[in-house]
């Protein structure tokens, strides 16, 4: 592009602190090629994280003596900690409409004249994210005088990540970044560490979203700079970060940094394996007539489908999916509706992980004995167990953390545990047919594959111990005893057979 007016920002953003003496030749070492070319506009932004030397002011005279070069010079009047630091300059980047942003720092360990390389997959659009990686190349990086301990841990923590979170970088711990500043508009930075630990939060975020991110070369510097890291302090909390992300995933533990969801379609299906999907579907018969009280998205409706169920659907919204696959839909408020419609002989009602979202358990489960206690159907109902042992383990230690789906969904009203639902069941009419605990959903934090089906295997024969304290949720069949009106009702038909058998 030869119009200047036409071309993409970047924004080189250089981390500082105490940098009074590498600073400038950071700066000199920006190529020409970079401040003048036919693909982008560069501009720079210096952000000194309240350094107690002179970073600021060198920084500030370099922009007055070169003024044809755009240097942006900020200076945090309070430290904000390396993480801090880097969340300011990416708001700095989105508020200013930069194309892209690459991570620079002051100290010179980066090799500034790798930028371009940097930045033209993003702007060809190759990919969201560059890491420039010292460990493509890894003896090049004992060359470049990168101590052993280093380079050992480098590649043992990258190699236990990778595990963890199931992917294949070849180092975590680079900071040498460029971005997409679209792509991090779509993720939660703002909410990682201020510590040292920001650059695994920021990848585990980029992975849970499927971002592009490209790997290139780069060289390895170590000079006399100051190490500010605490090696054990950092470890653990890289390591801790990425198992925390995983049982995220499985909703036993809650940070907003690894909530990606915009809106409330985060739910998702749990057919295939040990959950209460598959634990109320195994338990309605092919052919059945079938209430599925809170429906939702539909997952069980297009798999009731499937096994020739007459489903009646019932919530506040029915998505027409979910319409197309069932016999009768009511859209009403489930907790004010009176289930008085003609549905016919119902065989089985399902309350799937929705009993916990009602203001009052107990008035629903006596309209429903009401309604359907005549016909004696099934009722299958599965919940969040707020007696699981991680959650158990999390309030010895203070924690209770709710989040956007799983046990400690924060639409929830009630939580139980399988002694307090048998309760709440029999205390209102209802007896016990079947109670099941649930292993928590491996697969769908996971994948499918061994290693999930392993966990599955484990938490089973731990239910099997004790289920009270390992099962992610409880499973119950029950029936509605008769009401007195019914039973009222018996006794006058009672008597009128046995008038009929005196009358022959």
């Amino acid at each position: 592009m030869s119009n200047q007016t036409e071309k993409k920002k970047v924004l080189i953003f250089i981390v500082c602190y105490n940098a009074e003496h590498t600073i400038e030749p950071v700066l000199d070492r920006i190529p020409e090629s970079v401040w003048e070319n036919d693909n982008y506009q560069a501009e720079v932004l210096i952000i000194d994280d309240q350094s107690p030397d002179s970073t600021f002011y060198k920084a500030y005279e370099y922009s007055k003596v070169h003024p044809n070069r755009h240097l942006m010079v900020l200076y945090n009047p309070k430290n904000q900690g390396y993480g801090g630091n880097q969340k300011i300059g990416y708001y700095y980047a989105m508020k200013n409409d930069y194309e892209a942003v690459v991570l620079l720092h002051g100290d010179g360990q980066y090799a500034p004249e790798y930028l371009d390389q940097m930045i033209r997959p993003i702007l060809d659009n190759q990919a969201d994210v560059v890491f420039g990686s010292r460990m493509i190349n890894r003896f090049e990086a004992l060359k470049g005088k990168m101590p052993m301990y280093k380079w050992l841990g480098n590649q043992i923590l990258t190699f236990t990540q990778n595990r963890i979170l199931k992917s294949k970088l070849s180092e975590f711990h680079s900071g040498y970044r460029a971005y997409r500043v679209k792509t991090l508009s779509e993720i939660p930075f703002e909410y990682n560490s201020n510590y040292f630990d920001f650059d695994t939060d920021i990848i585990i975020q980029l992975i849970d979203t499927r971002k592009r991110i490209k790997e290139i070369p780069i060289p390895t510097y170590y000079g006399d700079e100051i190490c500010r890291v605490n090696g054990i302090k950092y470890a653990f909390k890289v390591v801790n970060s990425c198992v925390l992300s995983r049982l995220n995933k499985l909703s036993i533990y809650y940070h907003p940094k690894f909530d990606y969801e915009k809106t409330n379609a985060h739910y998702e299906g749990k057919f295939g394996y040990a959950s209460s999907h598959q634990f109320a579907l195994d338990s309605v018969s092919k052919g059945s007539t079938v209430i599925d009280i809170g429906c939702g998205p539909g997952f069980m409706t297009d798999k009731l489908n499937k096994k020739d169920v007459k489903t009646i659907s019932v919530d506040l919204y029915i998505n027409p999916a979910v319409r197309q696959d069932s016999w009768k839909c009511v859209e009403t408020d489930v907790e004010k509706y009176d289930f008085n419609d003609d549905f016919g002989k119902v065989d089985d009602i399902l309350i799937l992980d929705i009993i916990e979202h009602f203001k009052s358990p107990e008035k629903f489960l006596q309209t429903i004995r009401k309604r359907f206690s005549k016909e004696n159907p099934n009722i299958i109902i599965t919940t969040g167990n707020i007696a699981f042992l991680p959650l158990r383990l999390g309030l010895l230690f203070g924690g209770f953390n709710y989040g956007k789906k799983g046990i400690l969904d924060i639409d929830h009203s009630r939580l139980f545990t399988f002694h307090s639902l048998i309760k709440t069941l029999e205390m209102n009419g209802y007896e016990i047919i079947k109670k099941q605990g649930i292993p928590a959903p491996f697969p769908l934090a996971l994948g499918k594959g061994k290693f999930a089906d392993f966990l599955l295997w484990l938490n089973k024969l731990f239910i099997l111990i004790s289920k009270s304290l390992f099962s992610y949720q409880i499973a119950i069949i029950a029936k509605p005893m008769p009401t007195l009106e019914h039973l009222l009702e018996d006794a006058n038909s009672g008597k009128d057979k046995k008038i009929q058998e005196i009358a022959k």
